[in-house]
């Protein structure tokens, strides 16, 4: 097996325990963090919980991939029904780490803004932790018994393979409204306004432009606004992608669009917890660590644009 990963099986194969182990890694520390009344702790343990939820879409975008390969392979026992099953619990687990991330993102961004994180939060965080680590199990466990007969159970093992043409409930969701696709691109590129508005905003004052008038602070409060969108456009994307995953995995252009995804993603953690850009003042200049995260953060997002809009052109899209 190459080190690189060479497919989306193979992707899928290293990603697929960063969510499932890490949820119950994460948990583990955070309930560790009330125990030791440890704030530091409490704190690193939110931000994990929001890099996991980041790091489920390519998890989830990859499994997808998976089922695609082993759909198309004659010489395998592979019982498509389990397939279904383990995807359809698969959305769930992406649906419960994934409001876990949202409300993770608005402690830090709480925390940052206030110094504390609400109470109603803190313990709306463990609650949801505790779901996402059982729904990982659970998809975990499905997951494992698609390649490995010998952990099936009695039924699964004299079941039938299912018929390949079978949807998960999801894509039902997508395929089976004909309003469904137009509303939600609408509604994504709603939100993909929000997020490069508010990115736009915030990069060009830590770059330079309004220092003498605006502080950091001031475009800090425009944070939720951007998280908003980000929201809405996973959501919506996601949707998308189960709706014509088999055609979404074989676009060359897609991968990139995902990586730069990842890239804004993550650098806007620092934009809403780090010191670099908090203790920027009206007149104060940035330094080149926070002009380089904003310089990164602005081109991740447009490489988002750009790629998402070669979409239907680049890479097999057509």
């Amino acid at each position: 097996m190459d080190l690189i990963p060479s497919s989306g099986p193979h992707l899928h194969i290293l990603l697929n325990h960063i969510p499932s182990l890490g949820s119950l890694a994460v948990l583990g520390l955070y309930v560790l963090s009330f125990y030791n009344k440890d704030e530091r702790l409490q704190h690193g343990s939110i931000m994990a919980f929001l890099a996991l939820a980041l790091l489920a879409i390519p998890t989830y975008i990859s499994g997808a991939a998976s089922r695609w390969n082993l759909q198309g392979r004659g010489d395998t026992d592979v019982l498509t029904g389990l397939i279904f099953a383990h995807q359809n619990m698969a959305v769930l687990a992406f649906a419960a780490i994934g409001v876990t991330g949202c409300f993770s993102w608005f402690a830090l961004w709480q925390l940052r803004r206030w110094g504390a994180v609400p109470k109603w939060n803190l313990m709306t965080i463990l609650g949801l932790g505790a779901l996402t680590a059982i729904m990982m199990i659970k998809t975990g466990s499905i997951g494992g018994r698609i390649s490995h007969p010998e952990v099936r159970s009695g039924a699964e093992a004299l079941a039938a393979p299912g018929d390949p043409g079978s949807i998960t409930f999801a894509e039902n969701i997508i395929t089976g409204n004909n309003w469904a696709w137009p509303a939600m691109e609408a509604t994504h590129f709603i939100g993909l306004a929000l997020i490069f508005g508010t990115v736009l905003m915030m990069a060009l004052r830590v770059l330079g432009v309004a220092k003498d008038r605006v502080s950091y602070a001031a475009i800090h409060r425009l944070l939720p606004l951007g998280a908003l969108g980000l929201i809405v456009n996973v959501v919506t994307g996601m949707f998308f992608f189960i709706g014509d995953s088999g055609r979404y995995v074989a676009m060359d252009g897609f991968p990139p669009k995902i990586i730069w995804l990842m890239i804004g993603g993550f650098a806007m953690i620092y934009f809403t917890s780090f010191d670099g850009p908090w203790k920027l003042k009206a007149g104060d200049d940035a330094s080149i660590v926070t002009k380089g995260m904003a310089a990164l953060v602005l081109a991740s997002w447009a490489g988002v644009i750009i790629f998402g809009r070669l979409l239907p052109y680049y890479g097999g899209g057509g």
